[in-house]
């Protein structure tokens, strides 16, 4: 996986964290807590029907093709999250769901996990959150790592990872049969507004660059999202896609520029010729930001796994 030093990758995480919020799925959010909770249809690795006292997960036992049946007693919901970071995903999900609840934020980066760990949240229902950490790496877990799941989360992982990654995190998920939740996920489509005829140019190599070869890794980049959904089908799971984009505007603007020169700078590594030609565009595309007079629209796609 690729390093980041701690505290730039902190400062973006912490600048991106409420567009993050604005933008995941709240339908995906109702579809799952419906399933948590039993008042919805549920869909293990064979999808709706399933044979009845069917395991579900490990805190749900699926009685027919519409019913769930808590197992857990007074046991909390236990939430592994992937790819943690400094727990937006925590604190944007846990109050959206009941308690209470137990999450294990997983992350290669431990500064980041201390991070997270210094603000938790409640639950829906005001009852505590647990938050334990483990670092490591996320690739390696096995269905043993997250035995105790009742649901697996991730949140702007997936197009940093490639396709033998991605398989193994689906089969571990799968192994334990709950519900994945993956949001935020690139998908390669931008819009600004005003638009430049080079910004199709400059999208094509980013997206080539989050395609790069890393150490070996070939990354998938805007092909993540779909990758994950025919691995999910490939164990039997049911996937539901939304799309998800950033809309940024004037409030936004501090957000635009840090965002824009990222996107400009990875464009540039993959096509060096676009540095020059890119100068008076990145000055003006800077200056229409500060003054409000910016739009950006960022394509992502969440995807929830194992319900119907």
């Amino acid at each position: 996986m690729t390093a980041y030093a701690t505290e730039p990758f902190a400062d973006w995480l912490r600048l991106r964290e409420p567009a993050d919020a604005d933008a995941r799925s709240g339908e995906l959010v109702d579809l799952l807590r419906a399933r948590l909770t039993g008042t919805g249809p549920a869909a293990g690795p064979g999808g709706p029907g399933l044979p009845a006292a069917t395991p579900g997960g490990p805190g749900l036992l699926v009685t027919g093709s519409s019913s769930v049946t808590s197992l857990r007693g007074d046991r909390p919901w236990v939430v592994h999250d992937l790819g943690s970071g400094t727990g937006s995903m925590l604190r944007w999900l846990a109050p959206l769901l009941p308690g209470p609840q137990r999450w294990v934020l997983h992350d290669r980066d431990q500064g980041l996990l201390d991070r997270a760990g210094a603000a938790v949240p409640v639950a829906g229902d005001g009852t505590p959150v647990e938050v334990t950490t483990r670092q490591g790496d996320i690739t390696r877990l096995t269905p043993a790592d997250l035995a105790d799941a009742d649901l697996v989360t991730a949140s702007a992982l997936l197009d940093m990872l490639t396709a033998d990654e991605i398989a193994r995190i689906v089969a571990a998920c799968a192994g334990v049969g709950c519900p994945s939740l993956f949001v935020l996920s690139v998908v390669g489509r931008v819009r600004f507004d005003p638009a430049d005829p080079l910004d199709a140019e400059v999208a094509a190599a980013f997206d080539a660059h989050q395609r790069r070869t890393v150490d070996g890794r070939v990354l998938l980049g805007p092909d993540a999202a779909g990758v994950t959904v025919a691995e999910f089908a490939r164990h039997g799971m049911p996937v539901t896609v939304r799309s998800t984009p950033w809309r940024l505007g004037p409030q936004q603007a501090e957000l635009i520029v840090e965002w824009f020169d990222g996107w400009l700078e990875a464009a540039v590594a993959q096509r060096p010729d676009l540095a020059d030609r890119t100068a008076g565009y990145a000055r003006w595309r800077r200056a229409e930001a500060a003054a409000g007079r910016l739009t950006v629209t960022v394509g992502h796609d969440d995807l929830l796994a194992g319900v119907e």
